[in-house]
């Protein structure tokens, strides 16, 4: 699955981004979430659930999808 997710702030944290797009129940999942499983942000591993995610990158959640960040300042 490929999805734009759309911002209204300078940048959301992966384990936000995690949360919004219900792949965790709850934030505090995050840190568990990605302790087992392999997240590529700009086709790089990362498993910082405070890591910040602006405008046009791209995190790839394998079984789950391809999520582009996007500004909704930028779409308007």
């Amino acid at each position: 699955m490929k999805k734009e997710v759309f911002i209204d702030r300078p940048y959301i944290t992966l384990g936000q981004l995690l949360k919004e797009e219900s792949v965790i129940s709850s934030g505090g999942q995050a840190k568990w979430y990605l302790r087992e499983h392999t997240v590529n942000i700009n086709d790089e591993p990362d498993n910082r659930r405070g890591r910040k995610l602006y405008d046009g990158d791209n995190v790839d959640i394998p079984n789950v999808g391809l999520f582009f960040i996007r500004s909704k300042q930028g779409s308007e």
